[in-house]
């Protein structure tokens, strides 16, 4: 099949790779426009533009994909489908209706469940046993469209965001060709999404991260596994931040007793408590320092036992 490609970050690249890989012409690739760095004296691709460039794939960057002076550059090029995988920008009928089999989005979470923009990070803030990656036929809606094929991933029990994304990454291109074959042959089925169950979670902001202790400490572990690598889970003590990367809850016998947002050394170990039982935190950052585990943080650190975190 003649494809035209949208997408933008790591995800997307990574599909894309499975792509090239593939049978299917790739005949231009459609990525967000260039943006400078944080100091503004270097110009950032998207990790699509990178893998399109290395393999000499022709790249578009529209300011809007769906301008009618943009759909005619699609037009004129005449793909037989639009895979979408994280593009970043919503799309509008002159381009979902233009190919001939329309648009189709690579989505990792089982909808109708987590539409939107972070469906990775929240199946692991929320507990969820599996998600997985859908392949959907694209309307004028937020990921609304009718469900062409869906594979499950379990999550296992210390799944970060960011395992669960390398995860989802390498599941993604295989259904993604599987669904291909399905449409080429004409042997896909569209169904469409069950209303009543679906969920829309928005994008993740930096002060997300903030840990209120005033949660039961499963909840705060799975928020902590939830937000790495990014924005990360922290709190503040003495006014600095103190980074928490990876935390389990107390054990019935630990026996440690913390008021939420106190601090506990215990036996050379790292204890937070919550509203209920304490967390042990298992990695962690001082402002400014390296990522260490709790022993060696200890052992260098100023903060003491039964002081207190700026708890919100």
């Amino acid at each position: 099949m003649k494809i035209v490609f949208m997408g933008t970050p790591d995800i997307a690249a990574g599909v894309l790779e499975t792509l090239i890989a593939s049978e299917h012409d790739i005949a231009a690739v459609v990525t967000q426009p260039d943006k400078p760095n944080s100091r503004g004296n270097a110009i950032i691709f998207s990790p699509v533009k990178d893998v399109a460039l290395k393999a000499g794939i022709r790249v578009l960057q529209p300011v809007k994909a769906s301008s009618d002076e943009f759909a005619l550059t699609l037009k004129e090029i005449n793909p037989d489908i639009i895979v979408v995988v994280a593009f970043g920008q919503i799309l509008r009928k002159n381009v979902l209706e233009l190919a001939k089999y329309g648009c189709i989005n690579v989505h990792a979470s089982l909808l109708p469940k987590y539409r939107g923009a972070s469906p990775i990070q929240w199946a692991v803030i929320n507990g969820e046993k599996e998600t997985g990656i859908t392949i959907m036929q694209m309307d004028p809606g937020i990921d609304t469209g009718d469900i062409i094929l869906q594979e499950k991933l379990e999550l296992r029990e210390d799944e970060t965001a960011g395992s669960l994304f390398d995860r989802l990454t390498e599941m993604a291109g295989p259904v993604l060709l599987k669904a291909l074959k399905q449409i080429n042959d004409g042997t896909a089925v569209r169904t469409p999404q069950d209303e009543n169950g679906a969920t829309y979670v928005s994008m993740l902001k930096k002060s997300m991260g903030r840990i209120n202790f005033n949660h039961k400490a499963e909840e705060l572990e799975r928020l902590i596994r939830g937000l790495v690598p990014w924005p990360g889970a922290y709190t503040f003590v003495d006014g600095k931040m103190l980074k928490i990367w990876k935390a389990v809850v107390a054990s019935e016998c630990d026996k440690v007793e913390a008021l939420p947002g106190q601090i506990r050394i215990v036996d050379n170990a790292f204890f937070i408590g919550t509203l209920d039982r304490p967390l042990e935190i298992l990695e962690l950052q001082n402002e400014g320092k390296k990522r260490l585990p709790a022993y060696d943080f200890l052992r260098g650190t100023s903060i003491e036992d039964g002081m207190m975190t700026d708890n919100i």
